[in-house]
């Protein structure tokens, strides 16, 4: 069994938000009855669902594309100021893909986008390895790699941060690993591999330090790179980048099932 809006959002193309709003909204039919309450339990293979008209089926099947973003595009669907998005450019074809996290406005590379948004959900909240190639105002510091090495906690990380965010406070996990490339005094060039995805990071990172970040792209996912993807172009997975994708989806599927098991067990005692 599986809540409705979990139905919905792991198979079709609605996101878990977009899907409680149709649920709410009496778009959705759960075995020709219109249903409202985004919890209600669902069975994957004999319930029959309907959003808009149009029947949710179980499936195992999905699409993921590597996209080239460059700077100076929005990882959302539209902008209030007008902005442009990633979907300007984007063939008509993938409207509808969810972007695996976001790369901020002034942050170009790698980024993954797919239509299956249990697929989406997997890798942003994975701790699969991200490298990035930084350049920073300045050298870089003892404190800089201390802190690169052993984490960090900082009570403010505002700085770095944009300036409408509701994050204050951020933990660093230690950095997978980092390459020091150039430090020199006017600009210091880094290799980064980090296993999180969390809100302006490495800006935040490097702010805490007085340090701004000049340059900022993401060189890979996991085993997913550009492989000399012009910017602003799209291409599938490879065979190879497909098949590492499904022994990591299972793994994360089986663990999912295991962490829900062992809540289940703590409720009963």
């Amino acid at each position: 069994m599986m809540r409705l809006n979990k139905y919905i959002a792991h198979h079709s193309s609605y996101s878990r938000r977009e899907a409680d709003k149709a649920i709410q909204d009496g778009y959705v039919r759960v075995d020709g009855e219109i249903q409202k309450n985004p919890a209600t339990q669902v069975d994957e293979k004999e319930t029959i669902v309907y959003v808009s008209g149009k029947q949710i089926t179980h499936r195992d099947k999905y699409t993921v594309i590597v996209y080239n973003k460059p700077k100076g595009e929005l990882v959302t669907k539209s902008d209030p100021r007008g902005r442009k998005t990633i979907y300007d450019g984007l063939d008509a074809k993938y409207k509808h893909f969810i972007p695996v996290g976001r790369l901020d406005y002034a942050t170009e590379g790698v980024l993954l986008l797919t239509d299956a948004s249990k697929v989406a959900t997997a890798l942003m909240n994975s701790g699969l390895e991200r490298i990035y190639k930084v350049k920073i105002k300045g050298v870089v510091t003892p404190e800089m790699e201390a802190a690169m090495m052993n984490g960090l906690e900082l009570a403010d990380a505002t700085a770095g941060g944009h300036s409408h965010s509701d994050i204050t406070s951020m933990t660093f996990a230690p950095f997978l690993g980092y390459k020091i490339q150039k430090s020199e005094h006017n600009y210091s060039i880094l290799k980064i591999a980090i296993s999180e995805g969390k809100n302006r990071e490495i800006r935040r990172f490097f702010a805490h330090f007085g340090t701004d970040v000049a340059d900022l792209k993401r060189l890979s996912f996991a085993e997913i790179e550009l492989n000399n993807l012009p910017t602003a172009k799209t291409r599938f997975l490879t065979r190879s980048e497909y098949s590492a994708l499904f022994t990591f989806l299972k793994a994360d599927e089986k663990e999912q099932r295991e962490i829900g098991k062992t809540k289940k067990d703590t409720r009963r005692k």
